[in-house]
């Protein structure tokens, strides 16, 4: 192996250590340039991303704004003077799928951990606890007056007060249609936004009858209060900030961001609203925006060509497809018709995928028309489709070890007690390879079972076949390697790459958020393009990259 290019080829930006490591500045990833194959290039087609999403938004007693990142299980804090990004918690740590956070007097940090079901407090000392772990769906979090209010984003959630003593919580609401992130309002009042039917309430700190604010939105997600009293409320749906009158309900725009806000917060006199892609808004006196980060990828997870050769990506909560501008939306978790959060995908016909989701669904969707078909539902953690060159649907249901063939309203087991299989793709003779991540091998999966084809691996995901040679993303090894399918020779095409987690980190379980996703993991895949670039998914720092072998 050899260096194929520079840091600074590569995309990074930063200083660099001896020894090669690259620190960029506020990076989520910190990884050595990769190594390549004479004869190959790598370039990236999309930059890498600042954070994994951005999720819950406060401002900090430091000043800095403190985001939440619930697919990175990672809290950061941002600097508004400079940019600079520094992890307050980190993937791996204590404190696991963070959605909301919120200080109290003596600076101690809550966070509500909403696929676990918790929430933690980091004090001012550096040290975590879990104060509660029986809150499902623990989403919005607010202090007001030093007590604790946590409210759950669920079907039938509850609107509580916590005690820092660990003490029984004390019920204000129940019954609510998934509220979300809440503050407490001039009037020291409660107000807290309901997605489930577009409304925003207010109940008093110590109960009693909650009342209804404003109705009739885009899907609120959060609440906070301007200097002048008003509400100030993202929709996640339509991508607007609404400024509310809170004693008549009416509201104005104050901007539209796009789809996907979720939070918000006040620095000072200075607005910011968070997006699922990363993306950290500044919204400006006259309407105008002004992006303090910039948006990304999440993951990303799998990746298919369509029949025009554009390349299209699964970020689970958004779908993409590059063009000469960069990445275009074809979809996203609110539109309509999408089928969920995606994990596998393949181009099937023209205007048409087939995908699978974390719901555990295999879907056909034609995101022109905003049509979703299910083909088949109830699995347990489906990850990667393929089609057969005969038109068979196979996918990969990591949580019961099987492969499956799909068929509307009907599925066939082809195997079964396999080690976590992800990736799956056909050989031209028709015969289904499956990555089973958790054996680090490679099968041929037949009447009879599963047979090794090549083994060895520490951890292949994605898969993808191609003039007989077997590409593997190995995110263990972090490595691009091919394989001859007659001879089984082998070689490493690429390694050093940003995939799978960092080193000397495993991170913990991401359970899901229903109803909105199952569980939830990484998916490092690969497609080819026409001309036989490779296409992998970065996932660890949330970039795209194209290999291409000099012809």
């Amino acid at each position: 192996m050899r260096g194929g290019f520079s840091a600074s080829a590569y995309g990074h930006r930063g200083t660099h250590t001896p020894g090669g490591r690259t620190l960029n500045q506020g990076a989520r990833y910190t990884s050595t340039s990769p190594g390549l194959a004479d004869g190959w290039s790598l370039h990236r087609l999309t930059p890498p991303s600042r954070l994994f999403g951005a999720n819950g938004l406060r401002a900090g007693p430091d000043g800095r704004v403190y985001v939440a990142q619930v697919t990175g299980s990672q809290i950061s804090a941002l600097d508004l003077a400079t940019g600079e990004l520094e992890t307050v918690s980190a993937k791996g740590g204590d404190i696991i799928a963070p959605d909301d956070v919120a200080f109290d007097s003596r600076g101690n940090l809550y966070a509500t951990e909403v696929m676990d079901g918790r929430v933690s407090v980091r004090g001012a000392d550096g040290r975590t606890r879990v104060l509660r772990d029986d809150l499902p769906s623990a989403n919005g979090i607010t202090v007001h007056r030093d007590r604790l209010f946590v409210n759950e984003c669920r079907v039938g959630g509850r609107l509580l007060e916590l005690f820092p003593d660990g003490g029984e919580p004390r019920i204000l609401a129940e019954n609510l249609a998934m509220p979300n992130a809440m503050e407490a309002g001039p009037d020291g009042l409660l107000y807290y936004p309901v997605m489930g039917t577009n409304e925003i309430w207010r109940i008093h700190p110590d109960g009693g009858e909650p009342e209804r604010v404003a109705a009739g939105l885009g899907v609120p997600d959060a609440v906070k209060f301007d200097a002048a009293g008003r509400i100030v409320s993202t929709q996640v749906q339509t991508g607007e900030v609404l400024s509310i009158d809170p004693r008549s309900g009416e509201s104005t725009v104050l901007a539209t961001v796009s789809p996907g806000l979720d939070n918000l917060t006040f620095a000072g006199d200075r607005l910011f609203v968070s997006n699922f892609t990363g993306q950290i808004t500044e919204i400006l006196g006259d309407g105008s925006t002004s992006a303090t980060l910039p948006g990304g990828l999440n993951w990303p997870l799998d990746l298919t060509v369509d029949e025009d050769g554009t390349l299209c990506i699964a970020d689970g909560t958004y779908f993409y497809v590059v063009g000469e501008d960069g990445l275009a939306t074809l979809g996203m978790l609110f539109s309509e018709g999408y089928p969920g959060f995606i994990r596998g995908v393949v181009a099937h016909s023209p205007g048409e995928f087939l995908v699978t989701t974390s719901n555990g669904e295999v879907t056909r969707w034609r995101p022109g028309s905003n049509e979703s078909e299910v083909l088949a539902r109830g699995f347990d953690q489906l990850y990667g489709i393929a089609v057969s060159p005969a038109g068979s649907v196979v996918v990969t249901e990591t949580g019961t070890g099987r492969v499956l063939g799909v068929r509307p309203g009907e599925t066939d087991e082809l195997a079964s007690g396999l080690d976590e299989p992800i990736g799956v793709a056909f050989a031209a003779d028709g015969t289904c390879l499956v990555a089973e991540a958790g054996a680090g091998r490679i099968v041929a999966v037949t009447g009879a079972g599963a047979d090794t084809v090549v083994d060895g691996f520490e951890t292949p995901q994605g898969i993808l076949v191609r003039e007989g040679v077997l590409y593997v993303v190995d995110a263990g090894a972090k490595a691009l390697v091919g394989v001859d399918l007659e001879s089984k020779a082998r070689h490493k095409i690429a390694d050093g790459l940003p995939v799978g987690a960092p080193p000397g980190v495993r991170p913990k379980p991401l359970k899901g958020l229903p109803p909105f996703s199952g569980p939830q993991g990484p998916f490092a895949g690969i497609a080819a393009g026409p001309d036989g670039t490779l296409y992998v998914s970065a996932d660890a720092d949330g970039s795209v990259l194209a290999l291409r072998k000099a012809r």
